[in-house]
């Protein structure tokens, strides 16, 4: 009975460890979130109405995309190019979709002979943005977030 009485004792003080709460600061718990937080995937990608029937994240992407590729083929083809020389180049554009749905060529890579023979294709590359269909921003844990991308655009003159 004694030696119950000790054993009892010793689980009861021992015991109390385990009902001790840790306290973490919210500063601790935003730490540990950003850390984990993935900053280059979001939830949904910027999107089109057209692309709303659309159901996977890839396909929505493929559709944003493609929107965007075949505005700026059409602008593009609806314009009276003239060049000396035939060009098949792949450009790069750099875009920025704010969180308002604003779309804005940050930067775009275009061949120096491509450049030579039209050199005001950055403008007509401009322009042709402002045809596009309104766009939704992309969304992240429920928000509206601004995204950047990269996206070859094929060019071939005859």
């Amino acid at each position: 009975m004694k030696y119950s009485f000790v054993f009892i004792f010793v689980l009861l003080f021992t015991a109390c460890d385990y009902f001790n709460v840790k306290k973490t600061s919210s500063e601790a718990i935003l730490k540990e979130e950003l850390e984990t937080f993935n900053w280059n995937n979001v939830d949904e990608y910027p999107s089109f109405t057209i692309c709303d029937s659309v159901l996977s994240k890839v396909d929505k992407k493929a559709c944003f995309q493609e929107t965007i590729t075949t505005n700026i083929t059409d602008f593009l083809q609806k314009e009276m190019i003239v060049v000396s020389q035939d060009i098949h180049d792949t450009l790069v554009l750099e875009f920025q979709v704010s969180k308002q749905g604003m779309l804005r060529l940050l930067e775009s890579r275009v061949d120096s002979v491509t450049l030579q023979e039209i050199p005001n294709i950055k403008e007509l590359l401009n322009r042709s943005l402002d045809t596009l269909p309104k766009i939704y921003p992309a969304i992240k844990r429920g928000q509206q977030v601004t995204t950047e991308f990269n996206l070859p655009i094929i060019i071939s003159v005859n």
